[in-house]
């Protein structure tokens, strides 16, 4: 009897061993900046503290969280780079605050995340980009000259997760997705005043299965802006006003770009914007398809251009518009939009010449001109489709 309790004993004792280092291993290890030097006050530059807690958090041989605790924190340009042992969180709980240093707005990016799998960044905490110290140095109108650091960006980065960050005043985009794979953004609050020049939200290119939910967008620029080589891109449920609207492009500005396939914007609202869901592309020769979209379940207030493509796209006239656009619009649904349009077309579809839109789809419309009350209409050419269901405007396809 002995023995077998003897046995049984050993056989628990095992169990609990075993049980113990598995919580050990998925368990994450926290790295406080504060724990390698960084100081808040928003007056000290914390870069090598943040980029040391992130270099032993990448090496961790497990979960890793980087933790930036409540205060505020100034930061240069920053670059986390992978790929790290195991999965990695940076956890936002205070304020970064970026410089104004005019000597650091050549950075590309403010805070650069690069080759990372399994990131995590959330934490409820703020990025302060400081972006009115850079704005009047914008490339708006001047394509020569040195782009500002977008606040925080994404490049090659692949099953990741950022919600609950709060960005404002960014002196460029606020965030960008490049060469990503499978990111899901949620949560997300973005504020710049409407005049703040390019400061696009979330702008994505080159990456696959990108998702956006739940968020908040009010921004000077695009709300979200999907540009080249962009697939299977999921917007629902986002609030959009002031700017830009939801925009696809633009496309066609440079030779050899890849396809845009796939977007779905669904169950989202506008209010006061530029536009709504729009497609532009440059009037160029360069050849690329932009199909399969989906805009679903949307509704404008006091936009000015609710429902856009436009392949004739000019942001500073004049332009060089020697030729019709080479890309290729086809397969595009607008479904179950309403609302009130601020100027009289409401729907306008401007395709090229050369490569008509080829199965546009409008169904179940209703966007009525409210300043003043009154009659809408649209706008259509060389826009190849059908209409389906309520329409107003009086469809033109």
């Amino acid at each position: 009897m002995g023995i077998i309790i003897s046995s049984l004993g050993r056989v628990f004792l095992l169990l609990f061993l075993l049980v113990w280092v598995t919580e050990g291993l998925t368990q994450p290890k926290f790295f406080n900046v504060m724990d390698y030097g960084a100081v808040g006050g928003g007056k000290t530059d914390n870069s090598q503290a943040f980029l040391k807690a992130w270099s032993d958090a990448c090496q961790w041989n497990g979960k890793s969280r980087v933790v930036v605790p409540q205060g505020t924190f100034k930061l240069y340009p920053v670059i986390f780079s992978g790929p790290c042992n195991g999965p990695i969180a940076f956890v936002i709980r205070g304020t970064l605050k970026a410089t104004t240093d005019p000597s650091s707005f050549s950075a590309h990016s403010w805070i650069n995340f690069r080759y990372v799998d399994e990131l995590k960044v959330s934490g409820g905490g703020t990025l302060d980009g400081q972006g009115a110290s850079a704005w009047h140095l914008n490339c708006k109108s001047n394509p020569q000259c040195q782009a500002l650091p977008i606040s925080m960006s994404f490049d090659f980065v692949t099953n990741a997760i950022v919600q609950y960050i709060k960005s404002y005043d960014s002196k460029n985009a606020h965030f960008k997705v490049f060469g990503c794979h499978n990111m899901d953004f949620r949560k997300i609050r973005i504020s710049a005043p409407a005049d703040s020049p390019n400061t696009d939200g979330i702008k994505i290119g080159s990456s696959y299965r990108i998702r956006i939910a739940h968020s908040r967008i009010a921004t000077g620029d695009d709300c979200v802006a999907i540009v080249e080589g962009s697939k299977k891109i999921h917007v629902s449920k986002v609030f959009c006003g002031p700017g830009h609207g939801i925009s696809i492009g633009s496309l066609g500005g440079y030779a050899n770009e890849d396809d845009v396939v796939g977007v779905v914007v669904k169950n989202c609202t506008f209010l006061g914007t530029s536009n709504g869901v729009r497609i532009k592309t440059w009037a160029s020769p360069y050849a690329s398809k932009a199909s399969n979209f989906t805009f679903q379940d949307i509704f404008m207030d006091d936009v000015l251009n609710p429902i856009t493509i436009d392949q004739e796209y000019c942001p500073h006239p004049p332009c060089s518009q020697q030729t019709s656009s080479n890309v290729q619009i086809s397969d595009i649904t607008y479904k179950n939009i309403w609302g009130r349009s601020s100027s009289e077309v409401a729907v306008s579809l401007v395709c090229s010449k050369s490569r008509p839109c080829k199965n546009v789809v409008l169904e179940n419309i209703n966007l009525a001109h409210s300043n003043p009350p009154g009659r809408s209409s649209s706008v259509c050419f060389h826009a190849k489709g059908a209409s389906h269901g309520s329409q107003t405007p009086p469809p033109c396809l």
